[in-house]
C-alpha cells in the first residue's frame, strides 16, 4: 500500500506577473468555461529548488546544467591538484563520452569547455564518481560504458528524487519523479490588465517635457489554488533512505508553501504567503481538489474564505461518496481564510496546527510509513 502526501493551498496574489508567456503576458488557462490566471508547475518547482539551497546541505542537492564538463573538471582538480584546467576538462569530457552523453559540437576557436547536448540533472555524488572514473582513466584504467553509467545510478539527490530526471542517452539512469505539482489556477475568473508606464530622462533639456520611454506591462491579480503530491514510497526508493526522504518532505513542505516565482518581482513587490494550507496523508491515491472551482468563486473581495469553504466541502463530499478518507489531515488557516463555515466542515476531519508543527508532522508521516513497510 502506497502512501501519498497531498498539499492544498489557497494564496492571494496582488497585481503581478510572476510567470509569463512568450509575449510577456501572465499565463492563463480555460477552466470551467472561463479564463483563469495560471502559474506553471515548472515555475514553482524552480522556486522550490532555489529555496532548497537554504534548507538542505548542498551535498544532498543536484545541479541542472549544460556545464557538466566544467563541473566534473573542477572536481577532478580538487582530487588531483597537479592537473590544470585544460587537462582536467579534457578528462571530464572523455568520461562523459564513455558514459554515452552527447556533447555539443564546439565552434571553431571556441575556448570554453564543451557543453552537453542537453541539460543534465546531476547529483554532487554523481559528479564525484565521474571525476574519480576520469582520474582512473588518466592513470591507465579503461572504464567501460557500463561502469560510467553506473556512476549515474546511485541514490538520487533530493531534488532529483522529487522532480525526476530523463537522460535520453542513458535511459537506465532515468529517475521517475516522486512529486507532482499542479499548475496553479485562480479560483475565479481572472482579468488581465495593462500598466501604462513612462520613464523620464533625468538629463533632458528644460524645454523637453516628454518621456524618455513609454511602455506597457500586463499584470493580473488572483486567488490561486495550488496543489502538489508526493509519493512517499517512490521518494524513499529514489533517495535510498527513509530519514533522507523525511528531510526531503519537510524541506519541500516549507519551500512549496513559502516560495514564489520571481517574475517581475521588482516591479510589483508581490511576495505573499498562502492563507490556507491543508496537508493530507492518504493511502488510496493522490487527490487534487481543483474541481471544487470548476464553477468560479465570486470575486467580490472575499474569494479566499469562499474558496476555502468550497475546497473543504469538496474534499469531505468526495471521500464520503467514494468511501475513502485520509490517514491524517492537518492544516493552517489565517484570519483571511478562516470562518465558522470552514470550521464546521473540517471540525471532524482536520487538525488545526501551526506551520512548524505541520512541517514536523509531514516528516513524521514519512517515517511512520517506512516503519510500517
Amino acid at each position: 500500500m502506497s502512501t501519498f502526501i497531498d498539499l492544498h493551498l489557497i494564496q492571494l496574489v496582488p497585481p503581478s506577473c510572476i510567470n509569463r508567456d512568450d509575449t510577456g503576458s501572465p499565463k492563463s488557462a480555460l477552466f470551467g468555461g472561463v479564463e483563469r490566471h495560471r502559474v506553471s508547475s515548472q515555475a514553482w518547482k524552480r522556486a522550490v529548488r532555489n529555496d532548497f539551497k537554504e534548507l538542505l546541505d548542498v551535498s544532498e542537492l543536484g545541479e541542472r546544467t549544460l556545464q557538466a564538463v566544467k563541473r566534473v573538471g573542477e572536481k577532478i582538480r580538487e582530487l588531483r591538484e597537479d592537473l590544470d584546467v585544460p587537462a582536467s576538462e579534457a578528462a571530464a569530457e572523455d568520461i562523459l563520452k564513455v558514459a554515452g552523453i552527447t556533447m555539443e559540437k564546439k565552434k571553431k576557436n571556441e575556448e570554453d569547455p564543451a557543453k552537453t547536448g542537453y541539460l543534465l540533472f546531476l547529483s554532487r555524488a554523481e559528479i564525484d564518481q565521474l571525476a574519480q572514473l576520469a582520474l582512473d582513466q588518466l592513470d591507465g584504467a579503461k572504464p567501460t560504458k557500463k561502469q560510467a553509467r553506473a556512476a549515474l545510478q546511485g541514490n538520487a539527490a533530493i531534488d532529483v528524487a522529487l522532480f525526476g530526471r530523463m537522460l535520453a542517452d542513458a535511459p537506465e539512469a532515468n529517475v521517475d519523479a516522486s512529486c507532482q505539482v499542479e499548475h496553479a489556477l485562480s479560483v475565479h475568473k481572472a482579468t488581465r490588465e495593462f500598466d501604462y508606464y513612462t520613464a523620464v530622462d533625468d538629463n533632458a533639456s528644460e524645454d523637453n517635457a516628454g518621456a524618455g520611454m513609454i511602455g506597457t506591462q500586463e499584470f493580473v491579480s488572483s486567488a490561486l489554488y495550488r496543489y502538489a503530491t508526493i509519493n512517499v514510497d517512490k521518494l524513499v526508493s529514489n533517495v535510498g533512505d527513509a530519514e533522507a526522504a523525511a528531510r526531503a518532505v519537510e524541506a519541500f513542505t516549507r519551500a512549496f508553501v513559502t516560495s514564489m516565482p520571481t517574475g517581475k518581482q521588482n516591479t510589483f513587490a508581490n511576495r505573499t504567503r498562502p492563507d490556507f494550507l491543508l496537508v493530507e496523508v492518504r493511502e488510496d491515491q493522490p487527490v487534487s481538489l481543483v474541481n471544487a472551482f470548476e464553477e468560479p468563486v465570486r470575486n467580490e473581495g472575499n474569494a479566499v474564505p469562499l474558496a476555502a469553504v468550497e475546497l473543504a466541502r469538496y474534499a469531505v463530499d468526495g471521500d464520503a461518496q467514494y468511501g475513502t478518507k485520509p490517514v491524517a489531515s492537518f492544516g493552517m488557516f489565517t484570519q483571511a481564510a478562516d470562518s465558522e463555515a470552514l470550521q464546521a466542515v473540517l471540525v471532524e476531519r482536520t487538525e488545526k496546527l501551526g506551520f512548524e508543527e505541520i512541517i514536523t508532522r509531514a516528516g513524521e508521516a514519512v517515517r511512520a510509513s517506512s516503519q510500517e513497510d
